[in-house]
């Protein structure tokens, strides 16, 4: 540690205050079943708080896939546990600027997958909608059908 501390000061690297994101009334750990990931990371930045949400599925609470086959319960369901571990760091979807949404089969269910965007975004009241990316994806378990990320920016309000 000390020798850390001495290098840090002779290089004059600083680090960004940084730390894991969790909701864990809404979805689990990855750590809980073998998996070595954050479900989120939120990073301080001179002010800038900065949200990166994990490839996040319809998971539930004990880490159990749930509505297999349903790709829209699936979606509504991710949507529903971004939305907690926004809403863990003080964000609404207000504050997502960017979404990478992964579907296993984007031919069959883009269409139907828009759709569900759509409505939740409109739900939301967001204008302008965030920045998104969609790709086919060989998923990690074979019953989901869709994984979402997302990244998050906002200034918190100062406390007086």
């Amino acid at each position: 540690m000390i020798m850390t501390d001495a290098l840090e000061r002779i290089s004059g690297v600083r680090h960004v205050a940084k730390r894991a994101i969790k909701a864990p009334d809404a979805l689990n750990e990855a750590p809980d079943y073998g998996s070595a990931f954050s479900r989120g990371m939120r990073i301080d930045l001179n002010g800038l708080v900065i949200l990166l949400i994990s490839g996040t599925a319809s998971i539930n609470e004990q880490g159990e896939t749930v509505h297999a086959g349903d790709l829209r319960a699936q979606c509504r369901r991710t949507y529903s546990n971004i939305s907690a571990l926004l809403e863990a760091e003080g964000a609404t979807w207000k504050d997502v600027v960017r979404t990478t949404c992964y579907l296993r089969d984007i031919e069959r269910d883009y269409a139907a997958f828009n759709e569900e965007r759509t409505a939740f975004f409109r739900q939301q009241g967001l204008d302008p909608v965030p920045a998104s990316t969609g790709i086919q994806a060989i998923l990690c378990r074979p019953e989901l059908l869709v994984e979402m990320e997302a990244i998050a920016m906002f200034i918190p309000a100062r406390e007086e």
